[in-house]
């Protein structure tokens, strides 16, 4: 996928204000637009002005992009990075079809989990009638360490929200707040802070703010729902002969049993002592079988024993 200069696109600079990118938009569509435009290339050009123009005069759309395309150049190889967006305050959960289907790839992988509309409504109230707004629900994903599922805490999280300054740019507002993370919670969960989103109008209520879970990256294992994944070595002898070994879980050591004539490849299933929950989820270890390395003359000398008395073919011909 390659990178899109949006501020090229439009031809403006990465510091220009708002108005600064509405005349260039409007300049752009006078010239491109379809129904009055003689330039072959109107359409395909007038889509380009329109998806640089739905970033660039979005604070939170903007703001998101100037972070993570510093350095890149137009045209570049471009693919953004894991939870590039985590701690990202953002209102609303997604753009609509319509944007989906009129832009490109590269928008849709960037901002397909941005956008939204707010609820403003007329709330009747006879001649005294006035404008009431409940505020903007708003969404962050957060990324937690993964034992924070097994025991539950209390952490600070600090998210940063793209506002528009008195001189009309682009700024990062950051806030931090202590939010209780439950024993056993799973990817993907998403927990609401009442109040905590965009403030009301006209006596309505605040939004709330959606903090959506991910777990870090860990060295040792992956979760999957609440089910824990990990891979665990065994040495020869345990995999062939089997064997109890200890496996050391962030809530706590656990011993498993080996099954006798194990091999790489081969999973096991320990019931309830994945990510706990109601009901809790499933640990699945995966095997792998570890030789210990020849780097000692009686290592050499007894694979060299193991070759001549052990009738055995790895490749199936024994």
């Amino acid at each position: 996928m390659e990178f899109k200069d949006y501020y090229q696109t439009l031809g403006v600079a990465r510091d220009a204000t708002a108005e600064d990118i509405k005349k260039a938009f409007r300049k752009l569509a006078r010239k491109y637009h379809p129904d009055v435009s003689k330039e072959k290339d109107a359409e395909a050009r007038m889509r380009e002005v329109n998806e640089a123009y739905a970033v660039l005069s979005d604070p939170e759309k903007r703001g998101a992009y100037d972070q993570l395309g510093k350095g890149y150049q137009p045209g570049q190889d471009f693919r953004p990075p894991p939870d590039w967006d985590a701690g990202f305050e953002f209102s609303g959960q997604g753009f609509s079809p319509h944007e989906a289907a009129d832009f490109s790839d590269f928008f849709a992988e960037l901002f397909g989990r941005m956008g939204g509309a707010g609820r403003g409504a007329y709330r009747p109230g006879g001649q005294h009638a006035h404008y009431q707004a409940r505020g903007d629900d708003h969404h962050a994903k957060v990324l937690l360490d993964l034992e924070d599922a097994f025991t539950g805490a209390t952490r600070q999280i600090s998210l940063r929200a793209p506002e528009v300054d008195a001189q009309g740019r682009v700024v990062l507002k950051s806030r931090t707040l202590n939010v209780k993370i439950p024993k056993g919670v799973r990817e993907g969960q998403v927990i609401r802070l009442a109040g905590q989103g965009a403030p009301g109008m006209g006596g309505a209520p605040a939004g709330d703010l959606m903090l959506e879970i991910h777990f870090k990256p860990h060295a040792r294992f992956r979760a999957d729902g609440r089910e824990l994944h990990l891979t665990l070595p065994v040495a020869p002898w345990e995999a062939a002969l089997g064997a109890v070994v200890a496996v050391d879980l962030p809530g706590g050591p656990l011993k498993v049993r080996i099954p006798e004539g194990a091999q790489s490849g081969k999973s096991l299933r320990v019931r309830g002592k994945g990510i706990p929950g109601e009901p809790p989820g499933d640990l699945v270890l995966d095997i792998q079988v570890k030789l210990p390395p020849a780097t000692t003359p009686r290592a050499r000398e007894l694979y060299e024993t193991m070759a001549k008395e052990l009738a055995f073919d790895p490749r199936g011909r024994a």
